[in-house]
């Protein structure tokens, strides 16, 4: 029994003796054993092969233009006009009254009475006594010596020399200016005003030249530095002169009305204006010339005299005199008497006067502003994507005979086994069904479905 098993176990071994892998199985049954006949399909089958097809669509961008536009602003300006208001002073007006009172006034009475006194008179009289003294007198006497000496005689030139100043010249210009004035009811009123009534005058003045140095000689020939003023000059200006004047200006107010009026208005202004004259200038210059002159000489020498003075002397005595005067005596005696005076008292009372008063108001008008904002505009462009398709395949299997299918006749001619990856041109062209046959494709899937990949 034992020699059986072991020849069974032996054939099997031979049997599976071409396989290299029998023993991984322990002698199992396993596909690879099998022949490759055994492993091909026997029937036609549909497979699919991926197609790839670049398309373009339209897409819309939002693209932001410039756009200026024209709307109109409300603009606020203030309108000064003339406004008459009538307001009220105090006035402080003096009334008097009468007042009655007594007074006592004193009378004075004045009577002569005689008094003796006793003055004392002087006496002067007058004598003479000699005083004598001696005095020297001078004695001058005049000669003439020659005296020699180098002056320096300045000799004068006139020269022209262009002297630049800027005036202001008046320039005036008409300008139309809007005025509004209110016309009311008349009512008159006056009242003083101040005015300046002054006018311009010309006014010059005097500027002193520079001192400069100049070489210049002395009497003894030396050579020195000088300080030398050199001429001056003139320059005029306008200066107002005012003169204020009260006059007397009637205001009249009207019934509530504005009207507006261009009218025209002077405007001056001062514009710089440069001017060349021609100042005569006086130059000097030292010449030098020898002068011979005669100078006296004065000597003097004293001489002594005696002088006689005959001096008065005044003596005083006094002597004893009587005398009488009128002596004035005043008496006082008082007098009553009534009296009646006006005592000053102050009234207030309000007087009315008119003032005219400049009230600012805001006018509203319409201006035109351009601006400037961003539009949108849609932009097509075309972008690319790509489209992938799935295209069905029949595979047929590979005959051991003959051209022709194995399985029945369809007249296609086997094809290579399908390989992912892109198909060659030459498997394409074998795997085209034949004329008058259709594709059978699987079930559950549309042959003439599209996937659409989108390029990057």
């Amino acid at each position: 029994m034992r020699k059986v098993l072991v020849g069974v176990v032996a054939a099997l071994a031979l049997v599976s003796a071409g396989t290299a892998q029998a023993g991984g199985y322990c002698g199992a049954t396993s596909y690879r054993c099998c022949p490759p006949v055994a492993c091909q399909p026997t029937a036609c089958y549909t497979a699919f092969r991926i197609e790839r097809k670049t398309c373009y669509k339209t897409v819309y961008d939002t693209v932001y233009e410039p756009q200026q536009y024209t709307y109109n602003k409300t603009v606020y300006e203030t309108v000064c006009e003339d406004r008459q208001v009538t307001c009220y002073r105090a006035v402080q007006e003096t009334h008097y009254r009468e007042s009655q009172y007594t007074v006592c006034r004193p009378v004075y009475e004045t009577s002569c009475r005689e008094e003796k006194y006793t003055v004392m008179r002087p006496v002067r009289e007058t004598s003479y006594r000699d005083c004598s003294y001696t005095v020297c007198r001078p004695v001058w006497k005049t000669t003439q010596r020659e005296c020699r000496r180098v002056v320096c005689r300045p000799v004068c030139e006139m020269v022209e020399r262009e002297c630049r100043r800027t005036v202001m010249r008046r320039v005036v210009e008409t300008v139309n200016q809007e005025q509004c004035y209110t016309v009311m009811k008349p009512v008159t009123t006056y009242r003083t005003v101040r005015q300046d009534c002054g006018n311009w005058v010309t006014q010059r003045t005097f500027h002193p030249g520079p001192v400069v140095p100049q070489t210049c000689y002395n009497a003894c020939d030396s050579q020195r530095v000088c300080m030398v003023q050199c001429p001056g000059f003139y320059t005029c200006r306008r200066v107002w002169c005012p003169k204020i004047v009260e006059q007397k200006i009637p205001c009249t107010t009207y019934v509530s009305q504005v009207v507006r009026r261009q009218c025209p208005v002077q405007v001056c202004r001062m514009v710089p204006e440069v001017v060349v004259e021609k100042v005569p200038v006086r130059v000097c210059r030292m010449v030098r010339e020898e002068i011979v002159e005669k100078v006296p000489v004065r000597t003097c020498h004293w001489v002594r005299e005696t002088v006689t003075k005959q001096v008065p002397v005044q003596t005083c005595r006094m002597v004893c005199e009587e005398r009488v005067r009128q002596v004035p005596v005043t008496t006082c005696r008082w007098v009553r008497e009534t009296k009646t005076c006006k005592i000053p008292y102050c009234v207030n009372k309000q007087v009315p006067f008119t003032v005219t008063q400049r009230v600012s108001r805001c006018v509203a008008k319409q201006v035109p502003v351009t601006c400037t904002r961003m539009v949108a505009k849609c932009v097509p462009r075309q972008v690319a994507y790509e489209v992938c398709r799935k295209v069905p395949i029949t595979v047929c299997p590979k005959p051991a005979f003959g051209s022709l299918c194995p399985t029945g006749g369809c007249g296609i001619s086997p094809a290579v086994p399908y390989k992912a990856g892109p198909p060659s041109p030459e498997s394409q062209e074998s795997q085209k069904p034949a004329p008058g046959l259709k594709p059978i494709p699987e079930k559950g899937l549309n042959p003439s479905s599209e996937i659409s990949a989108p390029s990057a």
